[in-house]
């Protein structure tokens, strides 16, 4: 069983940048790519960026595009984040996802199949 566990939220200004990490375990060698989704109070999960575990191709959403990098360590087993030129509307409990089948997108909710239980991020303006 995959388990997935997030760190490195916090409360920060706009402007400020932060670092994401989600530490993956039990079986991630049959993981095809790994994600991070970010859930604000009354809005539904939205895509952030995911990467692929072999190629190492990224994708981002166009609200983040050129502001977070998201990168996997050598081993495959930890995911960041990297958040630059944080902004009010980042505010939102991300959560880092992995995904076992070599799905196109790696954008939607429904293609993952194990979740972390999420940090929050909070950027004051």
């Amino acid at each position: 069983q995959v388990q997935l566990v997030e760190s490195g939220g916090g409360l920060v200004q706009a402007g400020d940048s932060l670092r994401l990490s989600c530490a993956a375990s039990g079986g991630t060698s049959r993981m095809y790519a790994m994600g991070w989704f970010r859930q604000a109070p009354g809005k539904e999960r939205e895509f952030v960026a995911a990467i692929s575990w072999s190629s190492g191709r990224t994708v981002y959403a166009d609200s983040v595009k050129g502001r977070f990098t998201i990168s996997r360590d050598s081993a495959n087993t930890t995911v960041y984040l990297q958040m630059d030129s944080l902004k009010s509307e980042d505010t939102a409990v991300y959560y880092c996802a992995a995904l076992r089948k070599a799905i196109a997108t790696m954008r939607r909710v429904y293609e993952y199949d194990y979740w972390g239980q999420g940090t929050q991020v909070t950027v004051s303006s």
